[in-house]
């Protein structure tokens, strides 16, 4: 197996395990980080996910291209609905999923971290697109997320120039949520965690599901939409006892239900 899971603790970390090749993605690795996914789907006790790549040079570099052997009009032909590394254009995965971006993030690899709903990167991380510079194109999510994700002059920016972008530019465009240098890594992840594990896991389920798929509606049409998560939340117990601590002036417990 290329690609780890852990769970605990209501938390999933998910860590591709490749750095031979900069944790760059082949077709195998890529199939298992689609059953993870499907996995956590299915999964009512996760309640966050934490994407990263091992080592300390990449987060994830894209595809391996050693492993490329189709042309890329058979690439953009083949279907993959769920974008690169099966995350950057997810719409059913209704948790929150965080990138620990530990290193560069080029490719492939920066479309999974534009699928994600937090970025927490190490001073030493890099951000890019540098499909146009081998001849291809971001077709897995760079084209569409990029533009959709910081103003547009930013986006063009990168997208026709194929250049890369350290994490602290990456921060003032807004792509990432945090910078912290690499030792405090983890210890900035862990903050956002309980952040996320404070909050009604119904109450983020819904939130998320709301965000992704009405994103391109009319505000009006947008709060008119009765989306499965929301009515759930609504109807919760754990509704009722988040009211129910903050009169009793206590943490609540979350249910989940």
């Amino acid at each position: 197996m290329t690609v780890r899971l852990d769970i605990a603790g209501h938390v999933a970390r998910v860590t591709i395990d490749r750095p031979e090749v900069l944790n760059a993605l082949d077709a195998a690795a890529e199939a298992e980080l689609e059953a993870i996914w499907q996995l956590l789907e299915a999964d009512r006790d996760v309640r966050a996910v934490v994407l990263t790549g091992a080592g300390e040079r990449a987060f994830c570099t894209g595809a391996d291209m050693k492993s490329v052997g189709r042309s890329g009009l058979e690439y953009w032909a083949a279907a993959r609905p769920a974008g690169f590394g099966g995350i950057a254009l997810r719409s059913t995965l209704d948790i929150p999923v965080i990138a620990r971006v530990n290193g560069h993030a080029l490719g492939g690899g920066f479309e999974m971290v534009l699928g994600c709903d937090l970025v927490i990167a190490a001073e030493t991380a890099s951000f890019g697109l540098p499909e146009p510079r081998v001849g291809r194109l971001p077709l897995d999510g760079g084209m569409v997320l990029l533009q959709r994700q910081v103003p547009h002059r930013q986006a063009m920016g990168m997208l026709l120039t194929g250049r890369r972008i350290a994490a602290a530019e990456a921060r003032a465009m807004g792509l990432v949520n945090e910078v912290v240098p690499r030792a405090e890594l983890d210890a900035a992840v862990d903050r956002w965690l309980a952040d996320i594990l404070a909050c009604a896991p119904l109450s983020l389920r819904a939130i998320k599901q709301t965000v992704r798929r009405t994103a391109e509606l009319a505000p009006a049409a947008a709060q008119a939409m009765r989306l499965p998560a929301l009515i759930e939340c609504l109807q919760s117990a754990d509704g009722e006892e988040g009211v129910r601590a903050f009169r009793e002036k206590r943490a609540p417990v979350w249910s989940g239900r």
